[in-house]
Formats: C-alpha cells, structure tokens, sequence
C-alpha cells in the first residue's frame, strides 16, 4: 500500500524491477505497474541477477521486448553480489566488473552500450530532464500564482515597518492619508453617510423652526403685555417700538434652539463617519493603538468645528437682534398706499372712528402689532433657514474634510522615535503570521529565481 501511495501520482517516475530467474508474467512490480500507470508511460522495466540464470538460458525476450513491450526500453543491471558486499567490494569497481560482465557476454555483448546501472542513470535522468523540461512552464506558473496570494496577503495584513523613526513617521501619515480619503469619500458621496448632513437641513431643521412658538409668544395677550411692560409709565405716542424691538427679541431667540440642534446634528453624523471610516481603512486594522490616536485627535477637531459652529450660528441669531431691516415696516406702513383711492379713503376713515371709539390698547391694534412682527419673523426665519445651514457647512463640514488631522500631524511631527515605535504596536501573532509568510515568499522567489538560471536546452 506504501509503494501504491507513491507510484499512483502521475508525477512519479515507475522503476519496475524483477529478477532475471522469475517468470515477468508473474512480477508483482510489472503487474503494479500497469494498474498505475496503463500507458507505459512513467514505467521503466529493470532485470536483476542476469548472472543468476540457469545455464543455458538468458533473458533476451524481455530485454529486447518481445516477451513484454514497453514503451521505454528494458535495461538490465547485474549488481553486488553478497559475496562482493562480505567483501566490501565499493560500488565503483562493482560498475566496472558489471560492464566487463556484459561486454564478455555471449548473449548480452551486443547490447552491452544499454545495460547496466551508469546507463540506466543516464536513461532515467534524461527522462527526468524531459518530464521536467515539460512541467516547467506549470511550475513556473504555479510558484508566480503562489507569490502573488503571498504578496496579496501581506499587503492585506501589512507590510513591516522599518525600525528607524523616519520610515515610522513615514508609516504613520500614510495611515492617516488611507483614513482620510475614506473618510472624504463618506463626506462627497463616494461612500454612504454624507447625504444624512443634507437630510439635517433639508428636514430636521424646517421641522424645528416650524414648531417654535410664535402663535403663543405673538398671541394679543402677550403682544399687549409686552408693549405694555415696554411703555412703562407713558403709554407710546404712535408706534410703540421698544414693544416692537421686545417683541422681535423674544422671538428672535427661539432661533438659537434649532440652529444649536442643527449644529450638534451634523456633529454627531461627523462623529459616526470618523469612527465607519477607522473601521473601513484596513491597513489601520494592524495598530490598534495608532487607530485610538486617530480617533482621539479626529474627534478632538470635531469638537472644535462644533463649538466654533455653535458660536457662528448664536452670532447669525444676534445679528439678526442687534439690526431690524427698517425698510420692512416702512413698507408695512406704506401698504395702504397701493390701494385703489375709494378703499383708502374708507380706510382712514374707519381708523379715525376706531380711534375715537378704543384706545390705542384695542384688540384690533395688538392684533396688527402681532402680525406685523410675525411677518418679519418670517422674513428672518426664511434667512436663517439658508444661512444657519451655511455657517455649519462652513465651520464643521468644510473644516472637516480639509483640516481634520492637521493638529495630529503637527503632534507627531515633533515625537521621539520611541514614541512612535508606540504607536505602531502590533498584535505578536499578526507579526509571527507575516514573518512566516515573508519567509515562504522568499523561498518561492528563490527557487523561481534558480529555474529562470537553468538553461534548459
């Protein structure tokens, strides 16, 4: 069953070998031999103990392949007898006393130039030239193949890093680049999750500015109480605008709320798109402590864009405060202008009967006061819809893809070499998996190397 193992393998050269003084039809290694191999192609058939014969016989039948053909020629050998061994007869002489052997034989002589061991070690090398000369472009083809899968899965798992501080720094940037792109990527649609900064300003926002309070705040009620607090001891004498400007004030500020809520939104969405891109950039998959690094400084700039954004935005909301647009009441109060001459008329007469009849308190008054803010309000809430999302952009989305390491490399410009040698740990078993895979590309290359210098003629 062993020889079976080894001879079954289409690879492997088959050296029959039977005694001269045993029937070939009854040889176990022929009868082996064409079970493997029922071409004849891998068999080369081998005589022992020519010398051994009975007087009188000989085994020229099988030799020159009359009594069993193959498709190599039969060759014959007469080896050390145990006698010569007792003797320790060297292999040299027994060579020559096998040659001498067939040269002198009655029934051999003439084919004396093809038998013996040195003929048969020439016959099975040159077959082995040939089935290797034959092999040769597979075996080339498969030594490329295994050490492209080799180079593959060390870029997969890293290549090593140099022990000198200039190829660690140099390691190190090209990590950071690897995450930086991806995380461009997810910011400009290369990737998923920049379109959820959109859906903050195309729907998180005109759902919050929506919802603020205006009716409450612009209600007669409070409009009166306002205006009233406003005028203090003496009432307004025709338009009561420190009611106004505390009226515009108060609603001012319910802006702060969404535009903050806008800001800490794309913050967040920020936040989680560092922290997919450290997950996705794969050569950071190796340094466990440099991707914490990373993450640490890349959510530290975060920080800052927001609360830069949050003072940008507040500001956007002051200014709004600190300067009324006057052009738009002035055409408020011009608007009955544009009215056909009748109407207006009509008009002014049924304000010069409300006057004399309520005092400048009445309902209908406080109602117009409330409507008039909440036009303007409207206006700047139109306003700030476009520009609080501007600002964010600017400050947190911009800031983001164009400066969010730029801390960080100024940190590890200045480390020691030690420092850097930290942060680029690696878990021992990934580093024993690439020495071995290192090792075995090395021996491919090798041995690719020393079939190219054969000249195979």
């Amino acid at each position: 069953m062993m020889v079976r193992s080894y001879v079954e393998k289409p690879n492997c050269i088959i050296l029959a070998i039977s005694p001269a003084n045993q029937d070939i039809a009854t040889s176990d290694a022929i009868k082996l031999a064409r079970e493997v191999d029922p071409s004849g192609e891998r068999t080369f058939g081998v005589i022992t103990k020519l010398d051994l014969m009975d007087q009188g016989t000989n085994a020229l039948d099988v030799l020159e392949g009359r009594s069993y053909k193959l498709q190599h020629p039969w060759v014959g050998v007469v080896n050390r007898s145990q006698a010569d061994i007792n003797k320790s007869v060297d292999m040299m002489a027994a060579r020559r006393k096998e040659l001498e052997y067939f040269e002198s034989s009655p029934e051999y002589g003439h084919l004396a130039h093809k038998m013996g061991a040195e003929y048969l070690a020439k016959l099975l090398s040159k077959h082995l030239e040939t089935v290797i000369r034959q092999r040769i472009p597979s075996i080339i083809a498969l030594i490329n193949k295994t050490i492209d899968e080799l180079n593959a899965e060390l870029d997969r798992i890293g290549r090593p890093v140099g022990v000198d501080g200039g190829a660690q720094l140099y390691t190190i940037l090209e990590m950071c680049r690897a995450f930086d792109r991806i995380f461009k990527e997810h910011l400009e649609g290369g990737r998923p999750g920049g379109d959820r900064i959109y859906g903050v300003f195309d729907h998180q926002l005109p759902a919050a500015l929506k919802k603020l309070p205006f009716d409450r705040h612009l209600s007669t009620s409070n409009v009166k109480k306002v205006i009233s607090e406003a005028d203090g001891y003496q009432p307004h004498l025709i338009a009561p605008e420190q009611g106004y400007r505390r009226l515009i004030d108060g609603s001012l500020g319910f802006f702060k709320g969404p535009a903050e809520a806008s800001v800490d939104a794309v913050h967040v969405i920020l936040k989680e798109l560092v922290r997919k891109s450290l997950a996705e950039t794969q050569e950071l998959k190796r340094f466990p402590s440099l991707q914490s690094d990373i993450a640490a400084a890349a959510n530290d700039s975060l920080d800052r864009f927001r609360d830069e954004s949050r003072k940008t935005v507040s500001r956007l909301v002051e200014m709004e405060s600190s300067y009324l647009t006057v052009e738009f009441f002035r055409k408020l109060q011009t608007e009955p202008e544009k009215l056909p001459a009748n109407q207006t008329q009509a008009q002014e007469k049924a304000q010069v009967q409300a006057a004399s009849n309520v005092d400048r308190y009445s309902d209908n008054h406080l109602r117009r006061i409330g409507s008039n803010v909440s036009a303007y309000i409207n206006m700047v809430c139109e306003t700030l819809r476009n520009t609080i999302p501007k600002a964010v952009v600017f400050c947190q989305v911009r800031e983001a893809r164009k400066s969010l390491l730029n801390h960080f490399y100024s940190q590890i410009g200045r480390r020691e070499k030690e420092e850097l040698g930290k942060m680029l740990d690696e878990d021992p078993t990934l580093m024993g998996k690439r020495e071995t895979i290192a090792k075995r590309l090395e021996l491919y290359k090798s041995a690719r190397d020393e079939i190219d210098a054969v000249a195979w003629k």
